[in-house]
């Protein structure tokens, strides 16, 4: 059956494709050609664009698209008390030869959560919508695993462990704070997890000196102290996924690696999982999964813009549900189609549609 609270049958992870509106703006604003403010309006009017067209989808959610945000994690976690960004030697490497941006993050100072401005992102998203507001932001594991000790001050933290400790206390406060606005659909973008299933990734780990067998228990630790104090009507799914800029993809690995602290020891209520490609493995790790929690199969690519048969999506969906209740599973694309400001590489027509199928497809496999 239909589902009335989150995540929904058929649902999204986030980001959409900027508009050329937007992005032309953007530059416009960074050159000094229009104010603050005028940029503010443009960037509302596209927001306000998206959440109509996602209802227009007819998804039971909504987000803003993330288009105030330049990446998905940078913008949320340089705002965090004792965080600063900086201009990297080079930026995150992707499959393919290809970089982001090149930025960086350190901590400089004690870590906590005074206020942000994406509480006001989503108080906007909230006003102008008749669907469940969701917002998303980044796991707390993510200022960790990048840069690692190294990005952290010694003078400020001797020990990791108090890092952990304050890490886990400032994501507990944010998420009372997106409480306190109203947000009842919060999510985690959790990529490290799914980096630890990769043995390339996990080398690269203990060459720079962090054990990857422990670092699952010390994200999960991290997670439940900042979700232990939401309300009992807040829903907090994690996104996993194995890298997403311009198409392009970082880690490889099924789920079986970290699945058990997952499901069963991390206390979300639900999680958007890749399963668009050989990458990210088999559906057996989903036995696993607590009767109480839900899956969203990410079946649909945001990476190319063909779109998924019916058939083909109901076909992975019956795999799915040999290890798990069919019940206990929804459909979404595998990622955001624009985790950074560049986004995928497909056309807006043909994410709308993707997520029309999704709806399509939805009603189909649970009614409604």
């Amino acid at each position: 059956m239909m589902r009335t609270l989150p995540p929904f049958r058929a649902d999204h992870v986030g980001s959409l494709l900027r508009p050329a509106t937007l992005k032309e703006a953007r530059a416009r604003r960074e050159s000094g050609e229009i104010a603050p403010d005028e940029f503010r309006g443009i960037e509302d009017r596209a927001i306000e664009d998206a959440i109509a067209k996602q209802a227009a989808a007819g998804l039971g959610s909504a987000t803003d698209g993330e288009f105030r945000r330049a990446m998905w994690h940078f913008d949320f976690l340089e705002r965090l008390d004792g965080v600063e960004s900086f201009r990297a030697d080079r930026g995150i490497a992707f499959k393919g030869g290809i970089e982001t941006q090149a930025r960086g993050l350190r901590v400089t100072g004690k870590v906590g959560f005074s206020t942000h401005p994406m509480l006001d992102h989503f108080r906007f998203l909230r006003e102008h919508t008749r669907a469940t507001p969701k917002m998303t932001i980044p796991s707390p594991s993510v200022l960790h695993f990048r840069g690692g000790r190294r990005a952290v001050s010694r003078s400020v933290y001797p020990d990791m462990e108090e890092f952990y400790l304050d890490l886990g206390s400032a994501y507990r406060s944010a998420v009372e704070a997106f409480a306190a606005a109203g947000c009842r659909y919060l999510q985690l973008d959790e990529v490290n997890l799914a980096y630890l299933c990769d043995e390339e990734q996990r080398q690269i780990l203990r060459e720079r000196g962090d054990d990857p067998d422990r670092l699952p228990r010390i994200y999960a630790d991290m997670i439940n102290r900042a979700i232990g104090s939401r309300p009992s009507d807040m829903v907090i799914t994690m996104h996993l996924c194995r890298g997403n800029f311009r198409s392009s993809w970082i880690a490889q690995g099924g789920y079986e690696p970290i699945a058990e602290i997952l499901f069963q020891q991390i206390a979300a209520n639900a999680y958007f999982m890749e399963f668009d490609s050989e990458r990210a493995g088999g559906f057996e790790p989903l036995r696993l999964l607590p009767k109480n929690k839900v899956v969203v199969l990410g079946l649909v690519t945001s990476k190319q813009g063909g779109l998924e048969s019916k058939d083909e999506l109901k076909r992975r969906i019956d795999q799915a549900a040999k290890y798990v209740d069919l019940d206990q599973l929804c459909l979404s694309p595998q990622c955001g189609f624009a985790s950074t400001e560049e986004g995928n590489l497909l056309a807006e027509d043909e994410q709308w549609a993707k997520l029309a199928r999704i709806v399509e497809v939805a009603q189909e496999v649970w009614g409604g």
